[in-house]
């Protein structure tokens, strides 16, 4: 497992939308158990991120990481892409 320099939170996810500018809708899920139920739960958070070059496409496994505030909604930077989708047409849509 590689160190790291800071204490920022770092999560993957996949890239729903790229459709603003700088700015990419990432899906990150998790796993957590049911309250009554002994069974594992599986939830999905979106996050918006900053992609400063526009590199990420939907689809994508992204790697992203906290930050300061950058907008109302975004609090979080692309910091590399892990897997490229290799589904252009779903990338299209």
């Amino acid at each position: 497992m590689e160190k790291r320099l800071n204490k920022r939170k770092t999560l993957i996810g996949i890239v729903l939308s790229d459709k603003m500018e700088k700015t990419r809708v990432v899906q990150v899920s998790s796993t957590r158990p049911h309250s009554k139920y002994p069974k594992q739960v599986k939830f999905h958070t979106k996050f918006k991120a900053h992609d400063e070059k526009n590199e990420a496409k939907s689809g994508d496994v992204v790697e992203m990481m906290e930050t300061r505030r950058l907008s109302k909604d975004k609090r979080w930077t692309i910091t590399s892409i892990v897997k490229k989708n290799q589904d252009k047409e779903a990338a299209a849509i």
